[in-house]
């Protein structure tokens, strides 16, 4: 059996993934620079709470399609719920690897964090879209993205 996937909800999926790797890269790049005078946790931590509330709003304007203001602090709220959780996985993904490696390289350190964000992002797409649309009438792209992953 052949799944058609309806293009609302295949371009609800493209642009949070288009989203994400542009905040992988800034997250990139801002625990690169922080690293070099900070522990791995806290550049982790302060690299995701700097890339989260820019990925939230692009994620509710261009992905979900809120253009209004209605809800937006709630929608920042559950935001920063779905940030706890990426902290949570990449903290615990960069302790295993210094119990794993005492002295990783910065390189491998990044390499971890980095596949532990893939992960994260998964998360995030589930908890902001359950958390986006509480409380809202499903829009058709919603509706259509439902079906599409029923």
């Amino acid at each position: 059996m052949t799944r058609t996937y309806a293009p609302a909800a295949v371009r609800q999926v493209t642009s949070f993934a288009a989203i994400g790797v542009v905040s992988t890269a800034a997250y990139a790049l801002l625990y690169t620079a922080l690293r070099f005078t900070l522990s791995a946790e806290a550049s982790n931590a302060l690299a995701l709470l700097g890339t989260a509330v820019a990925n939230t709003a692009a994620n509710r304007r261009l992905t979900f399609g809120l253009r209004d203001r209605d809800g937006m602090a709630r929608d920042q709220a559950g935001g920063l719920l779905a940030f706890g959780a990426a902290l949570a996985i990449t903290t615990l993904s960069v302790l295993a690897l210094h119990v794993v490696t005492a002295n990783p390289t910065r390189i491998v350190e990044l390499a971890v964090l980095i596949g532990a964000n893939g992960l994260a992002t998964v998360v995030r797409f589930v908890m902001l879209r359950a958390w986006i649309a509480r409380g809202r009438r499903p829009s058709e792209t919603a509706m259509e993205l439902r079906k599409a992953l029923s």
